[in-house]
């Protein structure tokens, strides 16, 4: 009580007393966040025009006429298609760009043992980097595989690839064990016809993962 009379003939220095007696309270009680654990919800975003949105990719949805069983049938056929153009694509991008190289090489060389050379010396490139990961390939990976380097390669088949690094006979015999496999390695990629399924997964791929062309 004396101590307000006392401030009290004294205007400003009550005021003051006054206000630094709840800034130093502030300063000591916590500060309320503006943001609590229920304010803030953590989502993937998408850049677009600059901006970034909320991101979430649906399930597929299956729109169809056919019968439980036949679209269950389809829908199990298409994800082996799927799989397999995933798990290849990424290879064939690599062996296409390679024989495309090869090609753009081989025209500048005239005489028939230093092509020979540089085939030799490009089929161990092609060893290395393939040897290993088409060990672990299925009979079926391999055929779709066997497809899309004919599409990376701008219609260049197997066949022709395994002439020319290893002569006609060893393409000759290969193409022999393939046709008992049920494959071909001479088979065209048919993108608006009979290979457009493939064709519309590796546009995916592509956009998947950044690929051009």
């Amino acid at each position: 009580m004396n101590l307000c009379r006392k401030y009290c003939r004294f205007p400003v220095v009550s005021a003051l007393f006054l206000f630094f007696s709840f800034y130093s309270k502030a300063q000591t009680e916590p500060k309320a966040s503006k943001w609590g654990p229920n304010d803030t919800l953590i989502v993937p975003a998408i850049i677009y025009e600059g901006e970034s949105l909320p991101y979430k990719e649906m399930e597929m949805v299956w729109v169809s006429n056919l019968p439980p069983d036949k679209l269950a049938k389809f829908i199990e056929e298409w994800s082996r298609l799927r799989n397999a153009v995933y798990v290849t694509y990424p290879y064939a991008r690599i062996a296409g760009a390679t024989i495309n190289d090869m090609n753009v090489h081989l025209a500048d060389v005239n005489t028939k043992r230093k092509r020979k050379e540089y085939l030799k010396s490009r089929e161990k490139e092609l060893r290395a980097q393939f040897t290993e990961p088409m060990e672990n390939l299925s009979v079926y990976q391999g055929k779709i595989l066997m497809k899309l380097i004919n599409r990376e390669s701008g219609g260049t088949n197997c066949y022709d690839i395994l002439k020319e690094l290893k002569g006609g006979f060893t393409a000759r015999f290969w193409q022999t064990v393939a046709y008992v496999f049920g494959s071909d390695l001479k088979q065209p990629y048919d993108a608006y016809g009979n290979d457009a399924e493939i064709e519309s997964i590796v546009k995916e791929v592509q956009r998947m993962y950044g690929y051009s062309g």
